[in-house]
C-alpha cells in the first residue's frame, strides 16, 4: 500500500477528533482540533484509506522551531509506516519553511512511540515526573533538522 500525506485543515476538525478519540483515552475534540488548526502557524497532515483518516500529525511552528502537538494512528493502522511518513512529511514541510528544529513529548507508558522517535532522530532534553494522567513520565524529545543552519542533517 502505497501512503500518500495530505494537509488537513480546520475544517477536517470532526474527522480528526473521531481518529484521536479512536487512538487515545484522553483525546482532543473537534474544537480542539479547529481551535490549533486556525492558528498561525499550525499544520495538520493525514493519511487516508478509502477515504477514512486513519493517521494524524498536527505541528506548530513559532519562528525557527516547531512542537509536533499530537500523531495519531488508528490501532488497525500501526507499524504499517503511516507515523513515519506523516513525520518526515511534516519535518519536510518545516525545514521548508526555515523550522532548525521540532520539539515533542511522549509519554514513558508508550514504547511504540519511544521507539519510533528514537528510529527517526529524536533525542530526550527533559523529563516531566508524572505529567500525563496515569502517573507516567513526559520525556520532552528534540529533533535537529538544520545542523548548520543550511541543511537538514
Amino acid at each position: 500500500m502505497k501512503i500518500a500525506p495530505e494537509a488537513v485543515w480546520a475544517s477536517s476538525a470532526a474527522k480528526l477528533a473521531g481518529l484521536h478519540r479512536q487512538c487515545f483515552a484522553q483525546a482532543w475534540s473537534e474544537a480542539e482540533f479547529a481551535s490549533l488548526l486556525n492558528l498561525p502557524g499550525c499544520t495538520g497532515w493525514v493519511c487516508r484509506d478509502a477515504g477514512r483518516f486513519v493517521a494524524l500529525a498536527l505541528f506548530r511552528q513559532a519562528l525557527d522551531e516547531a512542537e509536533l502537538l499530537t500523531l495519531a494512528t488508528h490501532p488497525d493502522y500501526r507499524r504499517s509506516g503511516h507515523a513515519d511518513v506523516l513525520l518526515t512529511c511534516g519535518e519536510k514541510a518545516l525545514f521548508d519553511q526555515g523550522v532548525e528544529r521540532v520539539f515533542l513529548e511522549v509519554s514513558t507508558a508508550n514504547p511504540g512511540a519511544l521507539a519510533l522517535y528514537a528510529r527517526t532522530g529524536y533525542g530526550e532534553i527533559a523529563r516531566r515526573p508524572a505529567y500525563y494522567r496515569d502517573g507516567s513520565d513526559a520525556l520532552v524529545l528534540e529533533k535537529w533538522l538544520r545542523k548548520d543552519g543550511q541543511t537538514a542533517p
